[in-house]
């Protein structure tokens, strides 16, 4: 198997992770928080949807699905491309309201069909592209993709952790 192959099965686990973790939800309990200061599962999934929209466009020179569509509305937030969720306060991480699970699913697929669409136009030396110089060692495409799946990972986990509390 190939890097690009890896990389397009680590990005395919994460709608699978995501809908364990918020399919049959109601609102309520996607904006359940277990203690103060802890984020819901709603903000978790909206959060790892939003960074790998942002970051995938960025890298690939085009617009964000996010931006692109109608998506801000449905989780109750004024359209922002730049709203990701990085450095997002109590307050803010309350605002992701999604209509339903199924918002957060379809924003979750049209993003990873992006993601998809551009993974297949990589080569496994596009992989060595250095993206950011300002860490030792630099960054290069390939370790900022994986970082991406990293993040995701996470928080779907966390989501996942967030919805065993509630005995859902």
């Amino acid at each position: 198997m190939d890097a690009i192959a890896v990389l397009t099965e680590s990005f395919s686990r994460v709608p699978q992770l995501a809908r364990r973790a918020v399919e049959g939800l109601t609102p309520e309990q996607l904006a359940w928080v277990p203690a103060e200061g802890a984020n819901p599962i709603a903000w978790l999934v909206w959060h790892l949807a939003r960074g790998q929209d942002a970051q995938i466009a960025q890298v690939a020179g085009t617009d964000q699905v996010y931006a692109s569509g109608s998506w801000a509305p449905r989780f109750g937030l004024p359209s922002d491309a730049d709203d990701t969720g990085y450095g997002h306060d109590e307050e803010d991480v309350r605002a992701v309201r999604p209509e339903s699970a199924q918002t957060l699913l379809d924003y979750l697929a049209a993003v990873h069909e992006a993601t998809l669409a551009y993974l297949d136009t990589l080569e496994a030396a596009d992989l060595d592209r250095v993206v950011d110089d300002a860490w030792d060692p630099t960054v290069t495409f390939g370790v900022r993709l994986v970082s991406i799946v990293d993040d995701d990972v996470q928080h779907a986990g966390q989501a996942a952790y967030v919805r065993g509390l509630q005995g859902a």
